[in-house]
């Protein structure tokens, strides 16, 4: 399961009305997000590279079970949506259903909305739903970033600050008790064992693509921690690793590759981006080896 995007111009309203659960959004906030799509190319890469996921993981699980197991899409804001899959899946006589987010930090608010979901929708069809609730720590995605990242760093400054990212979330589901802020910093530290990198000293954590609504949401911001590095002098660049998404698309191709960017030119810091896991082949054999693990398990 995935988040889903627009696939032309005419989807972007009725995909952001989605966002917005069925408030049709303002011309200028529509002409905002067309904005935005524009700037990367028109359209966002995500559906293309959500696909191409799909297809390596089936690939992955024909190599490890032959045969054993069907690799649908079910997306939250775009067609096939979720419950579009899962009646799909029913009418093809599944009783079991392996639900695999292609995010890897847990959020009640996230991988916890997608599964529950889906569990929603196969209740009335008896299927089992089994819910893979994080992976943030899978060796195959740790090695995939550091490997990434050690790169990077070889041609930044000396002193250059990374700054691991992920979606910004409400404070008040954090409020609660959620373990997201937990899930990234699990995948930070990961990373910066690998690498030999002190928190603090080398590495932070920062938030971006926070959702334009009145109530606060978890910081730093991205930018912020842009400009207080600069200000206090900390550091001549920036490597972000923006772990907590595993594709190509707006809040990456966007938020970072270009507002980031423009603001870290702005400020005079040298500025690099580690990559996006996307289709790799080991991160998507790592996968298809939990979604095994988890239907040996029940």
């Amino acid at each position: 399961m995935a988040y889903g995007t627009p696939r032309s111009t005419e989807e972007i309203l009725p995909y952001y009305t989605d966002i917005r659960r069925g408030r049709v959004p303002t011309p200028e906030q529509l002409a905002d997000l067309t904005a935005r799509y524009d700037a990367i190319g028109g359209i966002s890469p995500l559906a293309a590279r959500t696909e191409a996921q799909r297809d390596a993981l089936q690939r992955a699980l024909d190599t490890e079970a032959p045969g054993a197991y069907h690799v649908q899409l079910g997306l939250k804001h775009a067609h096939p949506m979720i419950e579009e899959s899962v009646n799909d899946l029913a009418q093809q006589g599944f009783t079991t259903i392996i639900a695999l987010v292609l995010a890897p930090h847990y959020s009640s608010y996230s991988i916890g909305q997608y599964v529950g979901r889906a569990t929603s929708a196969a209740l009335p069809h008896g299927i089992n739903v089994i819910g893979i609730d994080s992976w943030a720590t899978e060796p195959a995605f740790i090695r995939f970033i550091a490997n990434d990242m050690e790169q990077k760093r070889s041609s930044m400054p000396a002193r250059t600050r990374v700054l691991f990212t992920a979606h910004s979330l409400p404070q008040r589901i954090i409020d609660g008790g959620d373990p997201y802020p937990q899930e990234l910093h699990a995948t930070a530290t990961a990373v910066a064992k690998q690498l030999n990198m002190n928190e603090g000293a080398d590495w932070g954590i920062a938030w971006q693509s926070a959702g334009r609504t009145p109530e606060p949401w978890i910081g730093p911001d991205i930018l912020a921690v842009l400009q207080e590095i600069a200000d206090t002098k900390s550091a001549d660049g920036v490597v972000v690793s923006a772990c907590g998404f595993v594709a190509d698309h707006l809040e990456v191709l966007y938020d970072l590759d270009i507002e980031a960017q423009h603001l870290a030119d702005k400020l005079g810091l040298a500025f690099a981006r580690t990559a996006c896991v996307n289709d790799d082949a080991d991160v998507m054999a790592a996968l298809a080896h939990r979604v095994v693990l988890a239907a040996q398990q029940h």
